[in-house]
Order: structure tokens, then sequence, then C-alpha cells
């Protein structure tokens, strides 16, 4: 009997080609479309374009999937996962928002929902395997762990994004597209005619979509504008709308003209409300030495005694940095960097590799330089 899997599919061109490969290999596949996000429910209303659209975008993706779905000849079913989005990854998104730090809902949803919920959901329909359309690699092993490798394509690959995964939900999961570039993926999708063969792909926040970020925020935040400080002089040098608008190593944006080098944000008082810049891309203010990552995932089973060296990704498709990593306690691991590096921002996660296999990922605490924690980030 082929094994059953129940895949996410979401009304785009990747999901739709995973389920074609997966029934390619023989696997009885089911597609399910889940719903997040209500905009109504929600009060997603000010940096929303689609709020006079007839139908709604996620209407619009459902109607994709049930076509893809009849095209390749698959049950769809949909469910809605609306609370748990909003308790486990909405709410932490805006309390981290409200503290002055830019976390990375992508990392929350597939934590939470994609790799949890939704799992869960598989479960009850009796699966053997869920899967998704992401660009990631993984290799199962009978009685040993699953190693979760980056995605052929290293322009489009998403283990960044998938750090959180545990064992238990390495173990239950396919990634057909893993060892695809995105260019065999639109070519297979339109050899298949398949109806979203040529769809754009999907941007913006993690199953809300595409908003206007400024005004997004403010439905959930009061924005409260301030001073931009020279980190060097102390000079005034500007006014911010909000401090949740910015994120650390940001240029553009700032509204700073004049002659000289670029402004870049190099820091947050929250208390004081006070963005502090700095100008030149190299300035000292920008780079640091090491960090402490807190709330980390380690995907094998077994910790490392001791340091290890490895690489890791402070910002999605950040090249690889090579580091001294070493648990400090269960789940935080200080880090050395072997040169220094620039933007390492609070609030963002670090994801940690060796070569191509994934170890994992936290949450970036603090950052230091000179054995110094840098201030005012």
């Amino acid at each position: 009997m082929a094994k059953r899997v129940v895949l996410g599919l979401s009304g785009g061109v990747d999901s739709a080609v995973a389920a074609y490969l997966l029934k390619k290999q023989g696997y009885e596949v089911i597609g399910v479309f889940m719903r997040n996000w209500d905009s109504q429910l929600n009060n997603d209303i000010l940096g929303n374009p689609t709020n006079n659209d007839d139908v709604c975008p996620q209407e619009k993706d459902y109607n994709d999937a049930k076509a893809v779905a009849k095209c390749l000849g698959i049950p769809i079913k949909r469910v809605d996962f609306i609370k748990e989005y909003w308790d486990n990854v909405f709410t932490y998104f805006i309390e981290e928002y409200k503290k002055g730090r830019t976390p990375n809902p992508d990392i929350l949803c597939n934590k939470h929902i994609k790799f949890k919920a939704f799992l869960e959901y598989a479960q009850m329909l009796d699966a053997d395997y869920i899967a998704t359309g992401h660009y990631a690699r993984i290799v199962h092993h009978d009685g040993q762990d699953s190693i979760m490798l980056k995605g052929v394509d290293h322009n489009k690959d998403q283990t960044y994004f998938l750090c959180q995964l545990n064992q238990k939900q390495l173990q239950a999961s396919l990634f057909p597209l893993g060892d695809l570039e995105k260019s065999e993926v639109r070519k297979i999708a339109e050899e298949l005619d398949l109806p979203v063969a040529h769809k754009k792909d999907s941007t913006g926040i993690c199953f809300i979509g595409e908003r206007d970020f400024k005004e997004f925020l403010q439905n959930y935040i009061p924005a409260k504008p301030g001073k931009m400080v020279d980190i060097q002089t102390g000079k005034v040098i500007g006014d911010h709308i909000g401090i949740m608008y910015y994120t650390i190593g940001q240029r553009k944006g700032l509204g700073i003209g004049g002659a000289g080098d670029a402004w870049f944000v190099i820091g947050k008082d929250y208390d004081k409300n006070v963005l502090y810049i700095c100008q030149g891309d190299q300035n000292d203010w920008l780079m640091s030495d090491g960090a402490l990552i807190t709330d980390v995932n380690w995907m094998p089973s077994s910790k490392p005694q001791g340091s290890i060296h490895c690489q890791a990704k402070f910002r999605y498709r950040q090249k690889d940095n090579p580091i001294t990593l070493e648990f400090i306690d269960e789940n935080t691991v200080k880090l050395h960097f072997d040169q220094l590096v620039k933007s390492v921002t609070p609030g963002q996660a670090a994801v940690f590799y060796d070569g191509d296999v994934c170890l994992g990922g936290g949450t970036i605490e603090k950052v230091y330089k000179d054995g110094k924690e840098i201030e005012y980030l």
C-alpha cells in the first residue's frame, strides 16, 4: 500500500509541483489548504491593499489550490488555524516589535503552524508524512536522526526559516523540491500546464501577504515619533516616525539627505525613544565579534561537548560566517566570530550550519565586541 502524504497546498507553483513529484514517486497525496489569517477578525485595515477587493487573496489562493488538485487528480481539504496563528505567531511578533526588536514571522510560522498544528491535523488523516514546497533537503535514517540540508538552489534555500524544527517534525517531513532549481520547478509546471505555472511568488508576511508595513503595524501598535541622534556626536540629525519601523543596519528610508556617506541605523534606546544612527557602512558601530543566542533549537539529538567550529547566518541569504559555538546551558549558546560581522541584530535569528547541514538556530539576544556587550541594541 502506498504511503500517505498530506501536503500543504497553498495555491502557488512550488506546492503544486511538490504535489506532482510526490504523486510521481508513488505516494498517496492529499492536499490541504491552510487558512491562518482573517483580516476582518484581526483588524487588518490600515496598510491592507486588498480591503476593497471583491474576492480576498486567500480565496483566490484557495481557488488556485483547488484547480491544481483537480488537474493532478488529488483530493483537497481546507483547514483553519487562525487562532493558532494569532496565539503562537502574531502575538509574539507584535510583542517583539513593541520592544523595538525585529522578529522573523516565517520561522515562528513554520515552528507552530506548518510543522505543528498542520502535522497534528495530518496525523488525524493517518498521514505517514507531511510535505511542503520549501527549498530544503531532508535525509531520513531508520532509527537515527533525520538530517536537514540546504536546498540545491542556494539562492532559494529556505533552511534558515526551518531552523526551529525538532527531530519529531523532521522525521515526519518531506521536501520534494530540495534537489531542484527554481527554474526547473517553473519548467515542470509549464510542461504540465498547471493553472499556477506563471503565478507570481507570494511575498510579504507569512500567511498575511503584502502590506504597507508601516501602516499595517499601526493597526496594533501606536506610532511614536522621536529623534534620530548621531551616536558619535550626540547631535540630533532628524526625526524618526517610530522605533519599531527600523532595523539595525538599515540604510534606506531614513529621510536624511545631504553630502557625505550614507547614514545607517546602529541602535535603539526604547525607553528614551531615540534612534541612533551613524555614517558609513564600515563604521565600527555596525560591527561585532560575538553574540549570545537564546531559545536554541539543536536538530541533532546530542549537543556538542565543549566548543565546535561551524558557520552561522544572521540574516536570510547572508553568506555563511565562520564561528565558534559553545553551549552555556540547555538552550543558550555563546558565539565567537572568526571575523567581524556587520549588523547582527537582537531579536532576529541566528542559524547554524556545518557545510550544507543545518544544525538549528535561535534568537539573537545580545551582541558583543571586544568582550563587551554593544550598547543601545
